[in-house]
């Protein structure tokens, strides 16, 4: 089945949809650092995802819709909830142990410039062009600015927190290009939501027994838990909803610009609640990241050569 045409310039809804998006997930920044202060990160990520299922589940059934049986649609759903929840969520996590929420938010929003690459490469309708590829310039360079001190160390938790980070960032480029498919195979935004991170909590759950062992873990503070409950109800059950809605009728590389809008809201929670700072050069790669996007997608266009 061929899929309907994607709106490479987004509409006002859109936009509007994006800039939510946006503030749930700057805040799952914020939720991270105060949850990984207690919990170790498996406990984290399965709760985050399996109270996500649950809610999303029960939304499911209020709107009087349930999953499909397709198999190949399940099999979907367990490769997207492994890349798109499974693998970042854990290195995110993973990561925000050893920097601030605010600097994890703005290496997050390489996403689109690793999704421009993936995209070119695996759809017929996101091709590269020259701005792109100046905006991935620009993009990098960014990347290099923020880390360019631990790069020049060659070792340190910060640099290996930095590249999970990235790590994260090119398992979301794979992902939502592959989340593609489900507009095709005529599944839902809010049954594909619903069902990868179903997949994603059926992956942790023999892991997070093994490897954190919850009945041994203490009893966690009332802030933890809260922090737990947040990222799972606000920023995964209604920030997918958003999402693929966006990923449905805008496109894979349109969809992955909210993480542009993600790190100014994610600093200042980062600054006001958990008591963090940022370096200047990390605002300059912040900065350097933004103009890349935008010349990604096209809003800023650079002078050409005669």
């Amino acid at each position: 089945m061929t899929s309907p045409p994607i709106n490479q310039q987004m509409r006002l809804v859109e936009w509007i949809l994006l800039l939510t998006l946006s503030l749930v997930w700057a805040g799952s920044f914020l939720f991270n650092g105060v949850a990984v202060r207690e919990l170790p990160v498996f406990t984290i990520v399965f709760g985050r995802v399996a109270i996500a299922a649950l809610i999303l589940l029960l939304v499911l059934r209020w709107l009087g819709e349930s999953l499909p049986r397709d198999l190949a649609v399940w099999k979907a759903f367990l490769v997207m909830g492994f890349l798109n929840n499974v693998l970042p969520f854990g290195l995110i996590v993973w990561g925000q142990g050893h920097i601030s929420s605010g600097q994890a938010s703005i290496l997050n929003a390489v996403t689109p410039i690793f999704t421009v690459i993936m995209a070119h490469l695996l759809t017929r309708d996101e091709k590269m062009t020259s701005g792109r590829i100046a905006g991935i310039l620009v993009g990098f360079a960014g990347v290099a600015v923020m880390m360019g001190a631990e790069i020049r160390a060659g070792s340190g938790m910060t640099l290996a927190a930095q590249c999970a980070l990235l790590g994260a960032t090119i398992c979301y480029a794979v992902a939502v290009v592959f989340g593609r498919r489900f507009r095709s195979l005529g599944v839902s935004p809010m049954m594909t939501a619903t069902g990868q991170v179903t997949m994603a909590s059926l992956i942790l759950l023999p892991v997070w027994l093994l490897i954190d062992r919850p009945w041994s873990l203490p009893i966690p503070s009332p802030a933890a838990i809260m922090a737990v409950l947040a990222i799972a109800s606000l920023s995964t059950a209604f920030a997918y909803a958003l999402y693929f809605r966006v990923l449905s009728t805008a496109g894979a590389t349109n969809a992955s610009l909210v993480t542009m809008l993600i790190p100014p809201g994610a600093i200042i929670m980062g600054i006001l609640v958990l008591d963090e700072t940022v370096l200047p050069r990390h605002l300059v790669g912040l900065a350097l990241i933004i103009a890349g996007l935008l010349v990604t997608d096209g809003r800023i266009r650079l002078p050409r050569r005669r």
